[in-house]
């Protein structure tokens, strides 16, 4: 029975993770708020919510309220680089090495995501599945691509700048 122990159980397991996820992608500000309507949609829903998938449940259901949030077209205070449009995800501005932020920037949007959900939230598999809202099979056919791609433009940038410190291997 989902019960107020079970929602503190939940909440417990799961909230920092996706307290960590949006303070990623939003004003420090709003990140506290953000939570608290993701948790409340959780509970609201808790009869939707997949047995032994619950965090990719939220971490789709966090994606959903940050695009509401910022359908809102409330001002995100994050400092940008001048040559950044304002459609950048904050996200993407924790990466600072210059040639890794080039690589993401030349990556769709959506491989950037899937990207993102694997190596930052550590999702895999049906996990990915679900914060992407696709079959197993095409979560992993959309990591092998945007791997696929991120390898391309890699090394085309490393062609065109000859190889760095981070890139060389022993």
């Amino acid at each position: 029975m989902r019960d107020d122990a079970w929602f503190t159980e939940l909440v417990e397991a799961h909230a920092p993770a996706v307290h960590r996820y949006l303070a990623r992608r939003a004003a420090p500000s709003d990140v506290a708020d953000l939570t608290a309507d993701v948790l409340v949609t959780a509970w609201r829903r808790r009869e939707d919510l997949p047995e032994g998938a619950e965090l990719p449940w939220l971490y789709r259901t966090a994606g959903y309220v940050l695009a509401n949030h910022r359908r809102k077209m409330r001002p995100v205070p994050v400092e940008r680089l001048p040559e950044e449009p304002d459609d950048v995800d904050p996200a993407d501005l924790t990466v600072r090495d210059e040639l890794v932020r080039e690589v993401l920037e030349a990556l769709s949007p959506r491989d950037r995501r899937v990207l993102l959900l694997h190596a930052w939230e550590g999702l895999g598999g049906d996990e990915l599945a679900e914060v992407l809202g696709i079959s197993r099979g095409g979560a992993d056919a959309a990591l092998s691509r945007a791997r696929a791609r991120l390898r391309e433009v890699w090394a085309a940038r490393e062609a065109a700048s000859g190889p760095g410190p981070v890139t060389q291997t022993r």
